[in-house]
């Protein structure tokens, strides 16, 4: 019998997987005799809330398929949460969603809402790779743009633009958009007929004013969104993601949200239902638990504050910069002296035993940067403080 070679699998436009190139920096690191400290990934380390654990053992007896759209009791929790702790009001359980995390919905949702070949999809400079991702999936270009500046100045190659992420936080580098450039940004897009999509899963991690006190602004907030004559907000083409891997430790049940415009968010549930796209029941019964509990998150955050302020003191010694608008999220911004490209860092941090991320992997504009991360254990976090103060790699 003749045999040909399969059709597929087809190439495809995305790119390489960036994580697969610090392995001989992880097996650099993994020399040191004290072990390696891992600050590349923001994986959660500390334990999963009791609260969230209860809730789950509880539920497991869930013999039948749970619905896309989420429980009841879920969707009311996160309406109470964001009205609570974002300060967005207005929401109706037709304008919320649970998801399987928050990464699935950066990669599938241009997909879902229609996006396809010659459409533009805009996503910041340094970005998370998955907005990037996200487009080629669905055909389309990524184009990464300055979000701080005025969008009017923005260059854009030719095509129509369909869709605008912003991150605010930023992750790498921890930067906060305002009210004013919120609504800018809302504004122009609008104008001509683009979606405007926040990922906002940092938004409890704030250091600095007046982000700490006043909180992050939200896509959703009213000031951003305007409002309708009753004076709930306008969510048109808006939607904003959230993530309950970092507040309260759950990467490991992927927890997420989707909340905005109804319209859009009608769309994107059919597609979930085609598909199966559907949180287990008892993840949905501990994401209410916890949206629920505002002490362990709390908590979570004054443990990050802590292992923050080693790092920031620790790495500034050792001749490291912090990026001065770094003010929330999870993580450093760091730069070193003009002579070292962000993989030279790479691999100064890897003769420490210490992995971090090459500011590379988050667009051009993370050259000559390594993004650090708060997510280790106290005494890992204390290991590498020591290492760095007893080095002179980073000094000019």
């Amino acid at each position: 019998m003749t045999s040909t070679n399969p059709a597929l699998p087809r190439p495809t436009a995305l790119p390489d997987f960036p994580w697969d190139s610090l392995t001989p920096y992880r097996r650099r690191a993994a020399e040191h005799p004290d072990g390696t400290v891992d600050l590349s990934i923001g994986t959660p380390v500390d334990p999963t809330p009791e609260i969230a654990r209860r809730a789950l053992a509880a539920a497991s007896d869930a013999p039948g398929y749970p619905v896309v759209v989420g429980t009841p009791a879920l969707r009311e929790a996160a309406i109470e949460w964001f009205a609570r702790r974002r300060g967005v009001t207005g929401l109706v359980p037709a304008k919320v969603i649970p998801t399987i995390g928050s990464k699935e919905a950066v990669a599938l949702l241009p997909g879902h809402l229609g996006v396809r070949p010659g459409d533009l999809v805009l996503h910041p400079r340094a970005a998370y790779p998955t907005y990037d991702v996200g487009a080629r999936l669905a055909g389309a270009t990524p184009v990464p743009v300055d979000v701080e500046t005025d969008p009017a100045t923005w260059q854009l190659p030719d095509g129509e633009v369909v869709m605008v992420w912003l991150n605010s936080p930023g992750n790498p580098d921890g930067h906060v958009l305002g009210v004013e450039q919120l609504a800018r940004i809302v504004a122009w897009a609008r104008a001509r007929g683009a979606v405007v999509v926040s990922d906002e899963c940092y938004a409890e991690l704030a250091w600095a004013e007046p982000w700490a006190t006043r909180g992050v602004p939200s896509l959703l907030d009213a000031r951003v969104s305007g409002t309708l004559p009753d004076g709930a907000p306008d969510l048109t083409g808006l939607i904003a993601l959230y993530s309950l891997s970092k507040q309260s430790n759950l990467a490991g049940y992927r927890a997420g949200l989707m909340a905005g415009d109804a319209r859009l968010l009608a769309a994107v549930t059919e597609v979930r239902k085609h598909s199966g796209l559907m949180v287990p029941a008892p993840v949905m019964a501990a994401m209410t638990a916890v949206l629920a509990d505002d002490a362990h998150v709390d908590a979570q955050r004054e443990t990050y504050r802590r292992r923050r302020a080693m790092l920031l003191e620790a790495t500034r010694a050792a001749g490291l910069v912090n990026d001065e608008d770094s003010v929330a999220g999870l993580y450093l911004w760091l730069r070193g002296p003009e002579r070292m490209s962000a993989f030279d860092l790479v691999g100064a941090f890897a003769e420490l035993g210490i992995v971090v991320a090459p500011g590379d992997f988050y667009g051009e504009a993370g050259a000559g940067r390594v993004r650090v991360s708060l997510t280790e254990t106290d005494e890992r976090v204390e290991a590498a403080c020591r290492r760095l103060a007893d080095t002179d790699l980073f000094q000019t």
